[in-house]
């Protein structure tokens, strides 16, 4: 499709791209007098992936096609590139460090790239690719907590930087689904990262904050602290167990406990009204029945509990629990049950909030959901990404590498 008269020149687009289990989410942003602005967006039912893997590539790159269509049709723009997401059980993550000396006395670039790539030489196995190599902060000789040390004088710098693992395969095959759909991939994201980078304000990530997106067939968590990701981590549990549960208990199809979760789905019984009615569509053409939404809550709550259980017990391993001040914001589609909020309060003993896209505009009453937080915060992130490449040049050598690392992965497919 052709750019249209007003059309904003490729360059001047960010897209991203969420594969998620239920659904493949493409928006596309603009930036414009200072702001971002969301100008396309697309979304297609997810067929090809399982718990954030791809399971059928020619049915993924159906769905990423005509949901980069629709968007293209919204913004009046062809979608060349974009930042796409990653998430699923064979995301890991760990903290590491590095140290080297100072060259010329004072900290320049190069030496900002040793520190990082000095904390970055850790073994893994040959099956997972470091994805995200994330900068927390940098000990100038004995000075603590400095963010960015350049043109500092100093005789020794060390590096502390929180590293995501991915398995090869799964990296490489969303690569490959992205590519088949005529997209050039940017860059590799950690959707919860994303996500934060769409509903957590600067301060929050000060205090210490976490978000927890809860999608189909995974949750993935990030814990922020003093400004930076310390910690990592998913549950192989999402909203398609609870859909799932709702099919089982009510006896409908899969399709039909997804909108009566959707319409009616509460996690907490005690909020609602005994005398609420629903009508629920049986399988194999039997009469409809009505059941009330307390039984329905009754299905849902005890799977939302799992879920935040096992998120606690997460975070209560990571060591960081006591740090986050500020807070848990969720999520994803299935955060946005109602009750869900609420139960998450009572299990993780802490404040919890929904969250939604922040500072774009456009079409950001559309976004304003937390089902569109990973595409939002992708489009976010690679904007962040794109200045501070063009501000900092001591970064391109980790994009670079980056792409390095892309050809390599795209040796096979074509």
């Amino acid at each position: 499709m052709s750019a249209t008269k007003n059309a904003p020149k490729p360059s001047e687009t960010i897209v991203g791209i969420d594969f998620g289990t239920t659904k493949i989410c493409v928006v596309i942003g603009q930036v414009k007098a200072g702001k971002l602005e969301i100008v396309g967006i697309g979304k297609q039912p997810s067929l090809g992936i399982r718990k954030g893997v791809v399971v059928n590539i020619p049915a993924t790159v159906e769905a990423v096609s005509k949901a980069v269509e629709v968007a293209e049709l919204m913004a009046g723009c062809k979608v060349e590139s974009a930042y796409v997401g990653i998430a699923g059980s064979h995301i890991e993550g760990f903290n590491s460090g590095g140290v080297v000396a100072v060259k010329d006395k004072e900290v320049g670039t190069q030496d900002v790239e040793r520190a990082i790539d000095a904390a970055k030489a850790v073994s893994i196995p040959l099956d997972r690719e470091i994805i995200h190599v994330i900068p927390q902060e940098f000990l100038v000789n004995d000075q603590d907590g400095v963010r960015d040390p350049l043109g500092m004088s100093a005789v020794r710098l060390e590096s502390k930087v929180h590293i995501v693992t991915a398995s090869s395969s799964a990296a490489q095959n969303i690569v490959k689904c992205a590519n088949k759909a005529g997209i050039h991939v940017n860059d590799i994201v950690l959707e919860p990262l994303a996500s934060a980078e769409a509903v957590l304000t600067v301060d929050e990530k000060e205090l210490g904050a976490g978000v927890i997106d809860i999608g189909g067939g995974t949750t993935d968590i990030a814990l922020f602290i003093r400004g930076s990701i310390v910690y990592t981590a998913s549950v192989a549990m999402g909203g398609n167990h609870i859909t799932n549960d709702i099919a089982v208990g009510l006896r409908t199809s899969i399709q039909e406990a997804e909108q009566i979760k959707v319409a009616y789905g509460c996690a907490l019984n005690s909020m609602l009204r005994q005398d609420e009615i629903i009508t629920v569509p049986s399988v194999g053409g039997k009469q409809t029945k009505e059941v009330s939404r307390s039984v329905l809550a009754k299905i849902i709550e005890p799977r939302v509990e799992e879920i935040f259980s096992l998120v606690n017990q997460e975070i209560s391993n990571s060591g960081y629990k006591h740090m986050i001040s500020s807070g848990i914001t969720l999520t994803g589609g299935a955060s946005l049950i109602d009750g869900a909020a609420e139960l998450g309060e009572f299990i993780l003993e802490m404040p919890v909030r929904r969250g939604v896209p922040q500072g774009v505009g456009g079409l950001s009453d559309v976004v304003h959901s937390p089902m569109y937080a990973t595409a939002v915060g992708l489009v976010r992130y690679g904007l962040s990404h794109r200045q501070k490449n063009r501000s900092k040049p001591g970064y391109a050598g980790t994009y670079s590498k980056f792409m390095e690392r892309m050809k390599h992965w795209l040796g096979d497919v074509f």
